[in-house]
């Protein structure tokens, strides 16, 4: 029990409770494996999400399912939605305006790495510029090929932009961006399998990266990964468009 002091003299302070490390690690278990279900789409956009269920299917009790609940809301994976009765837990939507939101915060985090590296000495951007062009080029045979398997596309599309987070990312920068990622990575999932055809545009667009972080230009890094992240964001866009919101109401 901690003592302080106060004007009025000696004052004890109440005990803090302190989770269990089970406990803990529970909540901790149950967040990583709720969310790869909500990323994965094993629990679709606007699924309700109902806690003895859950937790039936996890092996787990319902009270650290309700605390990973409360740690999805408040990292965008699930909202309330209220009802005519009562107010339930879904999966969050995919929707149009929250894909932008979503571009636009992870690309800006990329161009904040990317850009730190342009101050790297010649030798290792050269290193990472090759790194870079090898998954790229990986990515083009892949374009050629038919037909396209989508979660190669999205694995090497991942691997190339995780290298520059990982080169370029302090730890803080690097914990935003794989907070923000998992969430983009639903709209992949869902239609990066429509978007195949135009897989040539990307791959001409990381072209124009690598080449800027080769050169160490700041500027150029800059506008070719807007321009990659904003055209990322208009294909999926256009299909959101013609294949509807996926879990709005």
């Amino acid at each position: 029990m901690a003592i302080w002091y106060h004007a009025s003299g000696l004052v004890k302070s109440k005990k803090r409770k302190i989770p269990k490390t089970e406990s803990a690690s529970s909540v901790t278990r149950a967040f990583h494996e709720l969310r790869e279900l909500i990323v994965r789409g094993n629990l679709p956009p606007g699924a309700w999400i109902v806690e003895s269920e859950i937790a039936s299917r996890l092996g787990l009790s319902r009270t650290p399912i309700r605390s990973a609940l409360q740690w999805l809301h408040r990292d965008g994976y699930v909202v309330e939605h209220k009802g005519n009765r009562k107010a339930r837990i879904v999966v969050a939507p995919l929707t149009r305006e929250d894909a932008r939101e979503l571009y636009t915060i992870v690309g800006h985090l990329e161009v904040l790495a990317a850009t730190m590296i342009t101050t790297f000495p010649q030798s290792q951007r050269a290193k990472l510029a090759e790194e870079l062009a090898a998954l790229n080029a990986e990515l083009n045979d892949i374009a050629r090929q038919r037909p396209v398997d989508p979660r190669r596309v999205f694995d090497i599309d991942k691997a190339f932009h995780a290298r520059i987070i990982a080169a370029g990312a302090g730890q803080r920068l690097a914990a935003l961006h794989n907070s923000m990622r998992p969430q983009m990575e639903r709209y992949w999932r869902l239609y990066a399998s429509s978007i195949i055809s135009e897989l040539h545009e990307s791959v001409s667009e990381h072209k124009e990266i690598v080449r800027a972080i080769r050169k160490g230009d700041a500027a150029a890094v800059q506008k070719a990964l807007d321009r990659n992240w904003s055209s990322g964001f208009e294909r999926i866009s256009r299909l959101i468009e013609i294949f509807g919101e996926r879990g709005s109401w």
